[in-house]
């Protein structure tokens, strides 16, 4: 979806490199989803999550840094579907004027149903580019019918168009702390290899807000551009299977899924079997990390779920099972006290960093492809079903030099196996002194 989000962008006249702002988790992940489509964009990497308001404020000091303060902004969420980009891009070029006139723009989805999922947006007047009159939360069945029959109210769409100057003098009139907040941090930004990180001392003390809070439903300058572009805005599993291909019994069914007298679900299974009988209007969705069964018409709860989740401190959501790096991806299969095993995945002309451990010994068997590795003063190949032993303090690395993805099984062995215990001599990727 990030990728169609960006692609969608890439036609219309005048468009820069995008900023995909996002948590450094992530970091690797996305780079290679841009790389995988040509793409090179600059990632800004938030240090923690605040909400829309400061997300879009880094980007938009960003674009100041970078001599474009005056360019328009524009923001897309990457977890939306849209059937026909020409209309996106069609009000895009609509809405481009008023952006360059100081105007903040957002766009309102035509409604085709008394959808109560959304926010709405009441617009002013008539034409294509209308004063926002207010801005509404999500309504009940009976309200949203009102809405749909009155003829001026819209679906939120969450995306928006202005320029960087803008959007950060309202934000500094409407909410200053949370600009200056976001001002210190870019100022102490870190910015290398198409990567922006924001310091993080400064950035934690940021106020959490949307930006429909903070910023549009108080400013005098919002504008809204009506668009009918076959959106959604897939915020829920129920809505990703709305948009999914479906099967005569209205399932969507993916990966190695075995369904019996089920009926209108949602079913993902990500790295084994899932099987379901006499499911009707549900969601399975299994990863490597957990399985989620929820009815589709209480899938927006899941965010409570999550925030439990958090709350009791669990490990899946602080870290996942498949961990991306610059250099590929590992995957933790098993751990008990004192151990712990993972696939190494190591992309063609890769190299990891040279590196020490204090505290763990590892064992390296290669299973596929060939690796070179360094350890203290040696320089080996190993090929599948070679082996060899890093003992604890030495100096090691790993170089994939073939044209085909390396993968190594790990054993890690000793009384700490955390991915703090790492110290960092050399690394192509830029990332001496960090544990990522």
């Amino acid at each position: 979806m990030l990728q169609d989000t960006v692609t969608r962008t890439l036609g219309m006249p005048g468009v820069a490199p995008p900023m995909v702002v996002c948590n450094e988790a992530h970091r690797y992940f996305l780079a290679a989803q841009l790389e995988a489509i040509g793409v090179e964009g600059l990632l800004l990497l938030e240090p923690e999550g605040r909400n829309t308001a400061p997300a879009i404020a880094l980007a938009a000091l960003q674009a100041q840094r970078s001599g474009n303060g005056n360019a328009a902004l524009l923001i897309l969420p990457a977890d939306h579907v849209i059937t026909q980009p020409d209309a996106l891009a069609g009000a895009v070029a609509q809405a481009l004027l008023a952006a360059e006139a100081g105007r903040l723009v957002t766009f309102g989805i035509v409604p085709t149903a008394p959808e109560t999922g959304y926010g709405y947006i009441k617009a002013a007047g008539e034409g294509l580019i209308r004063p926002v009159e207010e801005f509404v939360e999500k309504p009940d069945v009976q309200t949203a019918q009102q809405y749909l029959a009155a003829g001026h109210y819209f679906w939120n769409s969450g995306m928006f168009l202005f320029t960087a100057d803008a959007y950060l003098a309202e934000l500094g009139s409407l909410a200053p702390a949370m600009l200056q907040s976001c001002q210190r941090a870019m100022e102490q930004a870190d910015l290398d290899q198409g990567v922006c990180r924001p310091d993080a001392e400064a950035f934690s003390a940021c106020p959490k807000d949307s930006i429909d809070y903070a910023v549009m439903e108080k400013t005098g300058l919002a504008s809204m551009v009506a668009i009918d572009a076959g959106w959604s805005d897939v915020g829920s599993w129920s809505a990703l299977h709305e948009v999914s291909a479906q099967d005569a019994d209205g399932n969507t069914l993916l990966g190695d899924v075995q369904a019996i007298n089920t009926r209108n679900s949602y079913v993902r299974a990500e790295s084994r079997l899932v099987a379901a009988v006499g499911l009707d209007g549900c969601v399975v969705v299994e990863t490597k990390d957990a399985v989620l069964v929820v009815p589709r018409d209480q899938a927006q709860d899941v965010k409570q779920l999550v925030d439990t989740l958090v709350a009791e401190g669990r490990e899946e959501v602080k870290l996942g099972r498949e961990v991306f790096r610059p250099w590929g991806s590992y995957d933790s299969l098993d751990s008990a006290e004192g151990f712990q095993v993972k696939r190494l995945t190591v992309l063609p002309g890769a190299i990891l960093s040279l590196q020490l451990h204090h505290q763990r010994a590892e064992h390296w068997v290669v299973v596929a492809g060939v690796a070179r590795i360094t350890r203290d003063d040696e320089v080996f190949e190993l090929r599948k079903n070679d082996h060899t032993f890093i003992p604890v303090g030495a100096k090691h690395r790993i170089e994939n030099p073939g044209k085909a993805l390396l993968h190594i099984i790990e054993v890690q062995v000793g009384g700490y196996l955390g991915e703090d215990d790492i110290v960092r001599f050399e690394d192509k990727y830029g990332r001496q002194g960090r544990t990522d």
